[in-house]
């Protein structure tokens, strides 16, 4: 499954986030929250995590300081978490201060094999910087159908 979509939503007073129901059945087994380089919080199902990291981590020489610093930046900075029962999960202080979220609003965003949680300032600044680079993104696709 690929996640797609933007959507409105709001934390609860215990920092709880209700996950879209379209998203939960992916993410019954397992979810990685990650905080990237981006300013938002990126949600993974945790099997879909665990290979992305293992296959870039693949190319890289396993003695090297760079394997060591790219495997300590990748699983520090990924906390797995599980649905509750009524199809949300708990963010804590220090990923919601990594995505800039102050309040209680926030927006998730589709991103393919995860989707984002962003404040709605980030989002709006960062769509707009996107949007902006569209034809430069497209373009770079240079290939034929």
């Amino acid at each position: 499954m690929s996640f797609h979509g933007t959507f409105e939503h709001t934390l609860d007073v215990k920092n709880r986030l209700t996950l879209p129901a379209k998203f939960r059945t992916e993410l019954r087994d397992g979810i990685f929250v990650v905080r990237g380089e981006d300013p938002c919080l990126s949600i993974f199902p945790a099997q879909s995590y665990e290979e992305i990291v293992g296959a870039a981590l693949a190319r890289l020489n396993p003695m090297s300081k760079t394997a060591r610093d790219t495997k300590r930046y990748f699983y520090a900075n990924a906390d797995a978490t599980e649905l509750d029962s009524a199809g949300r999960i708990t963010l804590n202080v220090k990923q919601l201060q990594h995505a800039g979220i102050e309040g209680r609003d926030v927006v998730i965003t589709g991103a393919g094999e995860s989707f984002d949680v962003w404040s709605p300032d980030g989002w709006r600044a960062y769509e707009e910087e996107l949007t902006g680079r569209a034809p430069e993104l497209i373009g770079a696709l240079d290939h034929t159908a």
